[in-house]
C-alpha cells in the first residue's frame, strides 16, 4: 500500500516524512511553539493518503518533537529533541550502507566463487578429454652445453636404461626426427621428445643434467 511503501534503503514513506519534518525543524526552519502543518497539509504537500500523513505525524509526537491536537494542528515542541532523532537516523543510515555493502560485497564473492568452481569443472573436464584423445602426450627437454652427455648417441649413454623414457622425437634446427632410435647423437640445441613410464620427467632431467 501507498503507506507501506519504501525507498531504496527499505524506509516507510511516513518515517521519510518525519524525518524529513524534523530535519526542518533542527535547522530552525521552523521556531518552538510555531504551528506547521494540519494532518490533511501534509497528506497534500507530500503527496500521502490522510493515514500516513497520522502516521509521521504520530513518530514526532511520540518523539516529544511536535504536539498534536485535533483542530490546532501540529506544534513545534522541541528543536533538541528533533536534532537527537536526525542525528539517530544519520547512524541508522551508515550502518545500513555497511549492512547494504557487506551484503553487495558477499553476493559479488558468491558470483566470482560460482564462476570459478565453473572454470574449474571446465577445466577438469577439457583436461580429461585432451588426455583421452592424447594419452602419450610427451615431454620434452633442451639440449644445452651444460648436459653431461653432450655429442653422445642414446646408445652410448644407455639412455632408456637409465631412465626408462622412450625417446619419441627430437627437434634438430627446423627438421623433426621422429623415432630417432638408438644411435642418434644428442647435439647443442636439440629438443628431446619422450615418454616416460612414471609420467614424470625429473629423472630424465636429473639424468643428462647431474648435480656436480
Amino acid at each position: 500500500m501507498e503507506g507501506q511503501s519504501k525507498n531504496k534503503v527499505g524506509i516507510p514513506r511516513y518515517q521519510q516524512i518525519a524525518i524529513e519534518i524534523a530535519s526542518r525543524i533542527a535547522s530552525e526552519e521552523y521556531q518552538v511553539g510555531e504551528k506547521i502543518y494540519a494532518r490533511s497539509s501534509i497528506a497534500s504537500q507530500y503527496g500521502v493518503s490522510p493515514e500516513t500523513a497520522r502516521r509521521a505525524i504520530c513518530v514526532l509526537c511520540d518523539l516529544e518533537i511536535v504536539t498534536s491536537e485535533k483542530g490546532s494542528g501540529v506544534t513545534i515542541k522541541s528543536q533538541q529533541n528533533a536534532a537527537a532523532f536526525i542525528k539517530q537516523y544519520s547512524k541508522r543510515q551508515t550502518i545500513d550502507s555497511i549492512k547494504e555493502s557487506l551484503l553487495q560485497s558477499i553476493a559479488r564473492q558468491k558470483k566470482e566463487v560460482e564462476t570459478l568452481n565453473a572454470c574449474l569443472s571446465d577445466l577438469i573436464e577439457a583436461s580429461e578429454h585432451f588426455k583421452s584423445m592424447n594419452p602419450f602426450m610427451p615431454f620434452e627437454v633442451r639440449i644445452t652445453d651444460q648436459c653431461a652427455y653432450l655429442n653422445k648417441t642414446l646408445q652410448d649413454i644407455q639412455f632408456w636404461q637409465h631412465t626408462s623414457a622412450t625417446v619419441l622425437a627430437v627437434r634438430r634446427q627446423d627438421t623433426l626426427l621422429k623415432s630417432p632410435g638408438p644411435y642418434v647423437a644428442l647435439l647443442e640445441h636439440d629438443i628431446l621428445y619422450f615418454l616416460p613410464q612414471d609420467d614424470s620427467s625429473q629423472r630424465v632431467k636429473d639424468f643428462l643434467y647431474p648435480l656436480k
